[in-house]
This record gives C-alpha cells, sequence and structure tokens, in this order.
C-alpha cells in the first residue's frame, strides 16, 4: 500500500534520488506522528475537493510534506485539465 502511495507522489525517479525522498518523507512523517492510513485519507480528500472545482489528472497528483526549523508544509501539486461548470442556477 505505502508503495503505491510512493510512486503516486514521485512518479518515475532515479532511484538515489527516490530513495532519498522517501527517507526525508518518512522522517516528517514520524516526527509530526503521520501514519499511512492518514496520508492515504489525506490524499483521497484532497482530491474529492479539488474534483468538485476542477478536472484534474488524479494520476499526476503529488503531494508532499516539507519540513523547517519551526514548521511544516503540505505542498500539492496536481495539472488542472479544465475547470467544472457551476451547477447552480
Amino acid at each position: 500500500m505505502i508503495e503505491g502511495l510512493f510512486k503516486k507522489l514521485f512518479g518515475k525517479e532515479k532511484s538515489k534520488d527516490a530513495a532519498k525522498k522517501r527517507l526525508k518523507l518518512a522522517l516528517v512523517y514520524d516526527k509530526l506522528d503521520v501514519s499511512d492510513d492518514l496520508i492515504t485519507n489525506l490524499h483521497q480528500d484532497i482530491v474529492d475537493v479539488i474534483s468538485k472545482y476542477f478536472i484534474i489528472d488524479k494520476e499526476s497528483i503529488k503531494l508532499d510534506i516539507k519540513r523547517s526549523d519551526n514548521s511544516s508544509s503540505l505542498i500539492l501539486n496536481t495539472p488542472i485539465l479544465s475547470t467544472r461548470r457551476s451547477q447552480s442556477a
């Protein structure tokens, strides 16, 4: 399960670079006490919300957590294919 998540997060990369990113991500998750289930659920929730407003390439979504000395940041990168038309009226 986690291997599939890493594939979605990182795509195809050199194994050295991918291993480095996985290690950084594991360290951040450990420091923040983030479980695999939480990340999987967060990923799905984000896809669901964004999909209400945009048509996105769900296979190309990259979710990352960056940690600095004082804070952590959630970074999401996804291609937007088009906007959805408003359903109200």
